[in-house]
């Protein structure tokens, strides 16, 4: 159709006359290579075929002109009209080879008064190709002219009787249906009849979804279980026609009695779709552009009369059956022939000028093709935000198979207008038979990979009963540990009676050690607080050498940075975060289980590390400091919050990589319970900050009914089967979890866990459980081609951080490939999804895994003070709560919304971030609380100095 009333651009290129072409024909040559120079007595010849050359100027404006106009479709702009509809196909994948299996194609209006029946087998072999078998059907007049019911039933008795002819199962045959008249296609198998051309005239169709209609007419049949899986135009056939190669074929180009491109376009650009994710395939419907601005300047006075005597002026006209004459050395005795045939004399001279008029014209409608090719892989280039871009383009129509010089001008001038883009030119192989049939396979594939990725990712999309019992086993967990009975919480007092109320005031230090870089702070309370810092090393000499040596080091570098600040000779208090295993006597006693990290120090295993920095203090005379604390980072943490918000009772860390100064990949938590329900410690008032050890939970089995085969390959491959990994970082609060308290406050044996609910939550492993999923995957072909990778073979290679990486992609996917492609992974776009998916659903439990144990937390402390609705804000630190992206949400079925420094009112960032899905996941749970999330800034530092900071507030309390 046109536009405006200008000559559409298929009319150009399609003015070559292809139509009449008979199979076996030879073609004349697109160029004037060979021919012999008109002679001079053709000046109007020779003006005449000046009309047909194109400059590159020209060319360059017709590109842009109808990339612009691509780009306003893509967009749902309606006013002003753009010159072409880029319709989309929902076609979501091109093939990648491993198709198989027997489909059947029914051909309806391609071939004018007949109908095709095929029988496509594909064998998934690269190279091995069956041919298809097939059977024409003439379409009566009666039928082409009568009811539309009378058609399909007409179309559904061939289909019986071809399939009566070959040996097939009568059930589950699956069908791709070309249907070549314009249609509305509104899904992959709908698609509604807008209006009928070619001849026929079957009432009741228009408007209506004609793939219902086949359908309704093979069931009225009766013969055969056919389920009709797509309906598909040429230009989509042809695409999905062309043999996979080195390079992606995505574009589809055809050129016959008409002409039309499609390619594949990601979704988030096609407005109608209202899709961010993947790709679909996009017909440019680009043969009714017509630009006065761009097309006029290329128009001939012969074009304007070609369009006038049109039976439709201005619209899609009649064929034109002139055929081309051949190559120069034989086209001589053709042309004559061919025009004695049209009933002329011609001579030796009209034959050499009408040869030259062929070439000028078949020239024209090649750089014209080109022109319009090119805004295509521009479009397609700057969607993928690519530099280069390397592409096959599948071509089809008689055009394309029979005029090979009019390919060879194509790709010329296509290099010349999109130098960017390496492009091929694939012949396509039978479009409306195979490609049908190769669209329909890719469905199937696609369908059949979404149910096993489904199954594999069912277990990972928690729902809230799920979600429910795990608070409901927290709870009971965490009542028998404060009880001091064995349960998979330890629930350990740190001696921690209050949180900060504002009014601490002074400068303290602290100590922040956790591996081979440790720092020192001074940090100043006042209105707010300040921080001056400064990191210092530890030598392997020292860190391996005696423990006196160790500390005295340590004292050392304090000193240096007192003398620094200009603090010497001043008694500051110090807080003490060490990260390392220990058990926890007192407030300011901390036993050393065992070194770390690499850490070896003689004679401090089983000794209170705060009683070794305070001899190496007192060993450094005319130094005084004043060793008040030693603090749990999770603690800290939820101190350093507090500080900000009087209702920061709880402590958070989700941890997810190996940075800075520590091993921050684990998760904990910490709260303020009543005294009177912690067993052995004195007193019945007040409260105590109470470290969970939360990443040991379920180590019961009571995470049992949650936990998958690859959370089992997981910790089966860890370096300690069913215990956790090398150390507890800080995410754990670098203390070793023991059974429970007796009394006096003496602690018993050492518990060794196997941290079930870390290994479901944390950094640690969360990279490692996506790539058990990515193999499982791969072996079920869904992945790679199946094809086994070596280095997905590799423990840890996908890192945690790749998580984050990949999911903060989400829609251009680029960084999806590049991660896997560094990982030497056969990528295709569907892969590039997939993998997607199955970090979005490995994050989303480990978010909703969190929440809920933050829900069992909050309900506890309302229930404790007796209170209808809780008001609490939870002091989070790591960098998976931190810095993780949006995760795809399934299951909770609520909008999300995170918690801020500004609570529920506050601007929010990523409504799917693993932040707010925490936060989603406690309300659902907890609806009677009203949570806040704060996120903490140096809970192992400032945390530190304000554990210290309070514990000198209550010290000066109690001596008043």
């Amino acid at each position: 159709l046109m536009f405006g009333g200008h000559l559409p651009l298929w009319k150009l290129m399609d003015s070559i006359g292809s139509s009449g072409l008979r199979q076996g024909e030879e073609t004349l040559s697109c160029s004037e290579e060979g021919l012999p120079g008109p002679s001079d007595s053709s000046e109007l010849v020779q003006e005449c075929l000046q009309q047909f050359k194109v400059t590159r100027a020209q060319l360059q404006q017709i590109q842009a002109s109808l990339l612009g106009s691509m780009e306003q479709a893509l967009r749902g702009q309606a006013s002003p009209a753009p010159a072409v509809r880029m319709l989309p196909t929902y076609v979501g994948s091109t093939p990648h080879g491993t198709e198989q299996g027997d489909f059947v194609v029914l051909e309806l209006g391609a071939t004018g008064a007949s109908l095709r029946v095929l029988w496509v087998t594909l064998t998934g072999i690269e190279g091995h190709r069956v041919e298809p078998r097939s059977q024409e059907f003439v379409i009566p007049q009666e039928v082409m002219l009568g009811a539309g019911q009378q058609l399909f039933d007409f179309a559904a008795h061939c289909l019986s009787e071809f399939l009566d002819a070959q040996p097939v199962n009568k059930q589950g045959l699956q069908l791709g249906f070309s249907f070549s008249f314009p249609c509305h296609q509104t899904g992959l198998d709908r698609s509604t009849l807008i209006s009928w051309t070619k001849g026929f005239r079957c009432s009741g169709v228009e408007g209506q979804d004609v793939v219902q209609l086949l359908r309704d007419a093979i069931r009225r049949q009766g013969a055969y279980n056919i389920d009709v899986v797509a309906v598909v135009n040429d230009t989509v056939g042809t695409m999905m026609g062309c043999e996979p190669g080195v390079r992606p074929c995505e574009v589809g180009l055809v050129v016959d009695t008409g002409t039309n491109a499609c390619y594949m376009e990601e979704a988030r650009h096609v407005a109608v779709l209202d899709e961010d994710r993947g790709r679909v395939c996009v017909s440019v419907e680009w043969g009714s552009f017509s630009d006065d601005g761009a097309l006029g300047p290329v128009l001939t006075t012969f074009d304007h009369t070609l369009d006038h005597e049109s039976l439709n002026p201005g619209a899609q006209r009649a064929p034109n059956h002139f055929p081309f004459p051949s190559s120069p050395s034989t086209g001589a005795a053709r042309v004559h022939a061919i025009l004695q045939d049209l009933g002329l004399s011609p001579g030796a001279s009209d034959v050499e000028l009408v040869q030259h008029v062929c070439a000028a014209v078949c020239t024209r409608a090649a750089q014209l093709c080109a022109a319009a090719l090119a805004a295509v892989l521009s479009c397609l280039q700057h969607s993928r935000e690519q530099q280069t871009l390397q592409v096959a383009v599948a071509t089809g129509g008689r055009v394309c198979e029979r005029h090979p010089r009019f390919c060879s001008v194509l790709q010329g001038t296509v290099m010349l207008l999109a130098p960017e883009c390496d492009v091929s030119l694939i012949p396509s192989v039978d479009g409306g038979g195979r490609g049908v049939a190769m669209v329909t396979a890719v469905a199937a594939r696609l369908a059949a990979h979404r149910r096993l990725l489904e199954e594999t990712l069912a277990p990972f999309r928690l729902n809230h009963d799920q979600l429910a019992a795990v608070q409901a086993q927290m709870r009971k967990a965490m009542a028998k540990g404060l009880r001091g009975e064995a349960s998979s919480l330890r629930m350990l007092p740190t001696f921690v009676r209050a949180t900060p109320d504002g009014s601490e005031r002074g400068d303290f230090l602290a100590l922040d050690l956790g591996g081979t870089n440790f720092r020192v702070l001074l940090v100043r309370v006042t209105t707010g607080v300040q921080i001056t810092s400064e990191i210092y090393s530890i030598p392997e000499t020292v860190a391996q050498g005696s423990g006196q040596q160790l500390f005295d080091h340590i004292v050392d570098c304090i000193v240096d940075f007192q003398q620094k600040q200009g603090l010497s000779g001043q008694s500051l208090p110090l807080g003490f975060t060490f990260s390392f295993p220990c058990r926890q006597l007192g407030l300011d006693q901390g036993i050393l289980l065992n070194w770390t990290k690499g850490f070896k120090a003689s004679d401090c295993e089983g000794q209170d590390v705060v009683s070794l920095l305070r001899e190496a203090i007192t060993r450094r005379q005319a130094v005084e400091l004043n060793v008040v604390a030693i603090v749990n980072d999770t603690v800290g943490t939820m101190m350093s919050c507090g500080y900000e918000d009087p209702r920061c009772e709880i402590g958070l860390i989700v941890a997810s990589t190996l940075s800075g100064l520590s091993a921050g990949t684990g998760t904990n938590a910490c709260y303020m319970e009543e005294l009177r329900n912690v067993a052995g410690v004195p007193g019945d008032s007040g409260r105590m900050c109470i470290n969970m050890e939360w990443g040991a939970f379920g180590d019961d089995g009571s995470l049992a009914m949650l936990s998958t085969r690859f959370d089992a390959s997981v910790d089966q491959a860890s370096i300690n089967p069913g215990k956790q990994r090398c150390g507890l970082g800080p995410g754990s609060g670098g203390w070793l979890p023991v059974l429970g308290m007796v009394a006096g406050g003496a602690f018993c044996r050492v518990h060794t866990c196997s941290c079930r609910f870390e290994k479901m939550i944390s950094g640690m492993y969360l990279g490692e459980i996506v790539r058990h999923i990515l193999l499982h995957l791969t072996s079920l072909g869904v992945l790679f081609r199946g094809q086994q990778i070596q280095r997905l073979q590799t423990r840890d290679i996908f890192k945690t951080k790749f998580l984050s990486e990949i999911e903060s992609d989400s829609l251009a996917l680029r960084q999806v490939r590049a991660i896997l492609e560094d990982l030497g992974l056969p990528l295709t776009s569907d892969d590039a999804l997939m993998v997607l998916e199955v970090c979005q659903a490995v994050s989303q439990r480990a978010a909703q895994l969190c929440g809920a144990g933050v829900a069992a937390v909050v309900e506890k402390i309302r229930e404790n003070r007796g209170l209808e609705e809780l008001a609490v804000s939870v002091g989070v630190d790591g960098t998976l709560y931190k810095l993780h992206p949006r995760v795809w949400v399934c299951g909770l079925g609520r909008e999300v919304w995170p918690g801020g420094a500004g609570g529920l009112g506050s601007p929010q960032p990523s409504s799917h971030s693993f932040s707010s899905l925490v936060a989603a996941t406690v309300r659902e749970l907890a609806p009677r609380c009203v949570v806040t999330f704060l996120q903490s800034e140096d809970g192992s530092g400032k945390g530190a100095a304000l554990v210290t900071a309070v514990a000198c507030r209550l010290a000066q309390l109690t001596r008043v």
